[in-house]
């Protein structure tokens, strides 16, 4: 069994993939059910206590549940260091075997992530240990979340001439055969009407899509109207259409539509990896400009084997994305036949290399076992 805390993204697709793949008895505890529902929508926020598939969910109240000692599983996950309440750890500490406890960390490229990975951290005061599991991109960290069969999935679907079509018009969206298809994940700090300005001005008729409830000031404007799913407006070259906020498996359906993914914080960027398309990623803003850091050890590694003028422009656009805006010459650059070409060849090598490393789920349940 397996107790999951943690972000409801990450978090969420964890609990599937162990129940699914590894026919685990798992508990996702969430504290916010409004928002799970948002990709979930079995989801109930009313209830406590209920089942989404094969996944047992329940509330993260405050007072928080009573769990006994027989109720504590083999294996607990505290996602992204949500502080386990104090019952819990009791009750954990309580049991004759005690349970594996992982604290799964947040993503990150930088160097010293290899050296952390597994480390231990004894409680001060209890008998319990709790390992730091590290996602990342070498062969020395955790990896990266990867169903079985996404590779398969994803393949049929681009094998399919009328599966993007078919896909959007799901969506309410009329494909058109636009030069390009642009996906708009993003948080609320990032440039977006600036970046529609940009989009309007091009010489490539551009369809942009963004789920409702994302950058819904900009889009607002733009529309000159609510932004609700549904919503179209075209102006010169720049075609944006609001779409429902998606399911998990339908949004990775839409990123493998598009040319270029704008995405944000780790579980939409971690799924734009794997579409094997161009994209941006917008980093969750931090004090003392942390998260850029952790932008350009991203960018470190992904740009080492592009050719280098194309590996300064994606640069510059990410970096622009992050902070003062896109500017148009970098963005510009990216877009050549030469450089469509060379980004989609080089989007799937790095997946390649990526899978070669493990994914995490495989390499969580192989470090739980070995640590039983």
């Amino acid at each position: 069994m397996i107790d999951n805390f943690g972000d409801i993204g990450v978090c969420w697709r964890l609990a599937r993939q162990l129940a699914a793949e590894y026919q685990l008895a798992v508990t996702l505890w969430v504290d916010d059910l409004a928002s799970f529902h948002r990709i979930c929508r079995a989801i109930d926020p009313a209830l406590p206590q209920q089942a989404a598939g094969a996944v047992s969910v329940r509330h993260w109240s405050d007072p928080f549940p009573d769990i006994a000692a027989q109720q504590v599983p083999d294996l607990v996950i505290e996602g992204f260091g949500c502080r386990l309440p104090a019952s819990y750890l009791d009750a954990m500490a309580a049991r004759a075997v005690k349970p594996v406890w992982i604290n799964l960390e947040y993503l990150s490229a930088e160097p010293w992530v290899d050296g952390c990975h597994r480390l231990p951290s004894p409680h001060p005061s209890l008998p319990l240990t709790k390992y730091f599991f590290f996602p990342g991109f070498t062969a020395g960290t955790g990896g990266l979340l990867r169903e079985r069969e996404l590779d398969a999935m994803r393949s049929a679907f681009a094998a399919d001439p009328g599966a993007v079509p078919a896909f959007l018009a799901q969506l309410g969206v009329a494909h058109a055969r636009p030069d390009r298809i642009l996906t708009l994940f993003c948080y609320p700090q990032a440039g977006v009407a600036d970046f529609f300005s940009l989009l309007q001005g091009e010489d490539a008729d551009t369809l942009c899509l963004v789920a409702e409830g994302v950058a819904s000031e900009a889009v607002r404007a733009f529309m000159d109207a609510p932004a609700q799913a549904g919503a179209r407006r075209t102006k010169a070259n720049l075609t944006l259409q609001v779409i429902p906020f998606l399911e998990q498996p339908d949004y990775d359906r839409l990123l493998w539509c598009a040319e270029m993914n704008l995405v944000r914080g780790e579980d939409s960027f971690v799924r734009a990896l794997w579409a094997e398309r161009a994209l941006l990623w917008q980093l969750y803003p931090q004090e003392e400009q942390a998260h850029c850091v952790k932008l350009d050890a991203f960018l470190a590694r992904y740009n080492k084997d592009l050719p280098p003028g194309l590996a300064t422009a994606l640069a510059g656009v990410m970096r622009g994305w992050n902070g003062a805006g896109i500017e148009h010459a970098p963005w510009q650059q990216l877009w050549t036949p030469a450089a469509q070409q060379a980004l989609r060849l080089h989007a799937r090598r790095w997946a390649a290399q990526l899978r070669e490393n493990g994914d995490l789920a495989a390499k969580l349940m192989r470090f739980a076992q070995e640590s039983c």
